[in-house]
């Protein structure tokens, strides 16, 4: 009987179930019945003899009977079938259906799609393995795209011409009330010249040191704009190694942006130079197309403006100078630019230039391009360029706040410095012509009045820097940075590093001592009534009992400049009278790192704060900028509000805001509790009315402020301020040659120069016509603070208030009033008039002297302890100065 007879006629009846799925009747062969005929589990299975699952006994693909099944058929890349004998509608016992193979029909063909991904008739992983026809299809498809739109790109990028890269505008800065400043920009110190008049030893030079393969290569690098390429997509900065030919594409850019745009669109175009220009021209169009600093763009101002001569005339040493100064005009300028970065001192600019200058002219004879000869001459001596000059409408103090500005300018944007020396922009300061004037004229005035460099060599060389800041804004209205480029004087005074602040530093100290308290205090503050020893020579003791020692293991003294005992004093007539020893112990019982945290909350730059945390930190080892601590003052003046200098309000090109310059002004912060602030600031006042300050009380207003002078007499200042405005005075005297600190002693014919002298002359003149018609608003009333804490172990009286403080003359000539005991006692004590402003009777050690500034770095000692802080906490120290780019920032 055969395996495959047809199925006997389907009964009449069963049910619309059964009719449905098609239902057979039994049959007497050995084919599995159909699923779920019998109601047995196996039949959800099929039955065979050969134990298959899914065929019958005669190898057939047996139709799908169930959901589950299905599913796991389209799991496997299939799809459900229909039964057997379907017709077209899918259903059984059509025998109008087409069928394959032993009668089955065959499943519609989809359609074939475009791209077959996933790929269809596959299963498992191999459906997500593309096939070649699509990795190839895909590949030639990129080729073909990227080729075209290298070719548009190449057709788009134009040639760059020298000529119109040569236009420039000039920049115009204008004061606060934006009337114009100054017009300056390059426009006159740039002219193009012909490759045969530049010097055969200045073309090697840049070849040798830059691109050695200049003649021979196409123009572009790719392992260095794959390595540009890369280090940008890992969030780095573009690396060097380009060729000569893109420097020069890259010159003619106003955009100087790191992006891969940028990138590749100066491939293209230095493809196209390399194509369409000769070696000579693209060599010349770099060559005068390059910046080469001080204002300098192209071969013939860099000869100009360093060695006052022709391009042509240019000698094998001089060309590699010149040359080296493409590496950064800014490190390599050997007259320095610490206007831009506190480390291009001239000192480390003429060693890094001299050191490229020898490289290179080793580089060139290695290559053939000197003669024995001539590098033996070329080398025998480094060619000093000239030295920097003043450009037309730049003197004065003109220079100074041009460059303020411009630092300013490039530490809160995207502008670099050959783009802005390029010219176009307008810049609003926030200078005030009159109040730069009046410092000016102050500045000149007291110098006229007080030195005579033709009559003593002790009065030459001796400079000042002024700054002056609006408390609670930040806003520079004023600063005086030095007798002016014209005059050779190229450093802003304002904003230079390395003047040590004395005595200026004491407030911090304090202040930190109001907040922090000490390990005496049991973390409560400290009063500025509190006493401490003022007399000269102490050893200064740790917190845990031992005192400081010198490097030879000797004990260490700090020493008063006056040996006058004072005995037991409060830390308020310490300030007034600025006596070191108590100072120096308070800033160790304190903490240096908490003063140093106190002074940076204040507005001062960690990178200017002094490295060495030791005793002498307390009394101002730390070298600020003037502009830095007008506003750190300015806080105080403020009630504890701090807001960073700054000196530009806006930047515009063509009228536009340049859209890479941040607005500048960020609200004041809450920096120190207003209650220190203003206590502080009560202390201060007393400086000034009562102390080492009294020549500020010619001002004739409410006003607060701190003489600084330091050791062996190198600096001294004095920092002022009223509500309205903080100006800070430094005078020092510097070696031309090194610019080292000269000592002061015997200049203007005095033993020694005071930051109540000098310096507070010319901070009085200028206050007095800076805030001429202006209110006087005085202070905040300063509320009682801190515990009292003696140090002389003796037991402090309640501090009972007087209406008139009781007053002698003092014991030296001076218009100070001095303080004498109201009620004598054994042991050190004092009542004192609590009205904040008043004086303290009886500080046991005498009347004031007041108008002598005590104050020192370390207190006249040579050596210098081996100490190390371990109280507080803080962040250690950098470099850099505020003004500038370095406001706020870094640098500059």
């Amino acid at each position: 009987m055969s395996e495959h007879r047809r199925k006997p006629p389907q009964p009449q009846g069963g049910g619309r179930a059964a009719a449905r799925r098609g239902q057979s009747g039994p049959s007497s062969g050995r084919r599995a019945a159909p699923r779920g005929a019998t109601g047995s589990p196996a039949d959800s299975y099929g039955s065979s003899s050969h134990g298959a699952d899914s065929y019958d006994s005669g190898g057939e693909e047996r139709a799908y009977g169930s959901r589950a099944e299905a599913r796991r058929a389209a799991q496997r890349g299939g799809r459900r079938r229909p039964a057997d004998n379907a017709g077209p509608a899918g259903r059984r016992g059509d025998p109008g259906g087409p069928g394959r193979g032993r009668g089955r029909p065959a499943a519609a063909p989809g359609k074939k799609r475009f791209i077959d991904y996933p790929r269809a008739g596959k299963y498992g992983w191999r459906r997500w393995v593309p096939s070649w026809k699509l990795v190839s299809g895909l590949c030639i498809g990129f080729l073909g795209s990227l080729v075209a739109m290298v070719g548009i790109g190449f057709a788009m990028v134009e040639v760059p011409n020298e000529n119109i890269a040569a236009k420039s505008q000039n920049n115009v800065y204008y004061w606060a009330d934006h009337t114009q400043m100054v017009a300056s920009g390059t426009g006159v110190n740039r002219q193009n010249v012909n490759i045969d008049q530049i010097p055969e030893a200045m073309r090697w030079a840049v070849i040798s040191a830059e691109n050695k393969t200049f003649y021979d290569d196409s123009g572009v690098d790719p392992a260095g704009i794959a390595r540009a390429v890369l280090n940008m997509a890992r969030g780095g900065q573009t690396q060097g190694g380009s060729t000569i030919t893109q420097q020069y594409v890259k010159n003619t850019y106003l955009s100087q942006d790191q992006t891969l745009t940028r990138k590749f669109k100066e491939m293209f175009i230095s493809i196209k130079v390399g194509t369409k220009l000769d070696k000579n021209t693209i060599l010349q169009g770099y060559l005068n197309t390059s910046y080469f600093g001080r204002g300098a763009y192209g071969i013939q101002a860099a000869a100009q403006t360093y060695y006052g001569k022709n391009a042509v005339d240019l000698r094998p040493s001089e060309c590699a100078v010149l040359a080296a100064l493409l590496k950064g005009a800014t490190y390599y300028d050997p007259a320095g630019n610490v206007d831009l970065d506190k480390t291009a001192t001239p000192q480390a600019n003429r060693k890094r230039s001299e050191a490229r200058w020898a490289w290179i002219l080793n580089e060139m004879h290695k290559d053939k391009h000197l003669t024995d000869e001539d590098y033996q001459k070329a080398i025998a001596k480094y060619p000093e360029p000239d030295g920097r000059k003043a450009t037309k409408g730049m003197t004065g103090q003109i220079s100074y706040l041009a460059d303020t500005a411009k630092k300013y300018v490039l530490a809160h944007s995207d502008i670099t410095e050959a783009q802005f020396d390029r010219g176009g922009y307008q810049i609003y300061t926030t200078f005030q012509k009159g109040k730069v004037n009046a410092l000016a004229k102050a500045v000149k005035n007291v110098q006229k009045s007080r030195l005579d460099p033709k009559r003593h060599d002790l009065d030459k060389y001796v400079q000042f820097g002024a700054a002056s800041v609006v408390p609670n804004d930040g806003a520079i209205v004023a600063l005086y940075g030095g007798d002016g480029y014209e005059n050779g004087h190229f450093t802003n005074n304002a904003d230079t590093s390395g003047v040590p602040v004395g005595s200026t530093w004491k407030p911090f100290v304090l202040a930190a001592a109001m907040k922090y308290g000490t390990a005496k205090s049991d973390g409560e503050g400290v009063s500025p009534l509190s006493k401490y020893n003022g007399n000269d020579h102490l050893k200064v003791y740790k917190p845990d009992g031992s005192f400081y020692l010198n490097k030879d293991n000797s004990p260490f003294y700090q020493k008063n400049e006056s040996p006058r005992p004072w005995g037991y004093i409060t830390l308020r007539k310490a300030m007034e009278q600025s006596v070191n020893t108590p100072f120096v112990q308070l800033g160790v019982d304190v903490g240096m790192t908490h003063v140093r945290d106190m002074a940076r909350s204040a507005g001062i730059l960690n990178q200017s704060m002094s490295q060495d945390l030791n005793p002498s930190f307390a009394i101002g080892t730390s070298t600020p900028s003037a502009i830095r601590m007008a506003d750190a003052y300015a806080t105080f003046a403020a009630s504890g509000k701090q807001a960073d200098p700054y000196s530009v309000t806006a930047v515009k090109v063509n009228g536009a805001d340049a859209p890479s310059f941040v607005k500048p002004k960020p609200a004041p912060k809450d920096a120190i509790d207003p209650n220190i602030a203003n206590n502080v600031t009560d202390v201060l006042e007393n400086v000034i009315q009562n102390g080492t300050g009294f020549n500020a009380k010619a001002l004739g207003r409410t006003a607060a402020g701190k003489t600084g002078t330091t050791d062996k007499n190198k600096s001294a200042w004095f920092v002022g301020y009223t509500r309205q405005l903080s100006t800070s005075v430094t005078m020092f005297r510097e070696n031309p040659k090194d610019h080292k600190l000269l000592s002061m002693n015997g200049t203007a014919g005095k033993d020694s120069i005071h930051g109540g002298d000098i310096p507070t002359l010319v901070w009085t003149e200028y206050m007095k016509a800076a805030l001429k018609g202006k209110s006087d608003l005085g202070f905040e009333k300063a509320t009682e603070i801190g515990g009292i804490h003696d140090e002389s172990g003796a037991p402090s009286p309640t501090p009972t208030v007087s209406v008139t403080p009781s007053q002698t003359p003092s014991d030296t000539p001076s218009p100070t009033p001095s303080e004498t005991a109201t009620t004598p006692t054994p042991t050190p004590s004092e009542t004192c008039q609590f009205g904040w402003g008043n004086n303290c009777n009886n500080d046991n050690g005498g009347n004031g002297n007041g108008g002598v500034d005590t104050g020192g770095t370390d207190g006249g000692t040579t050596p210098t302890p081996t100490a190390t802080d371990t109280s507080g906490t803080g962040t250690t120290r950098g470099n850099g100065n505020g003004g500038g780019g370095i406001f706020g920032g870094q640098t500059g």
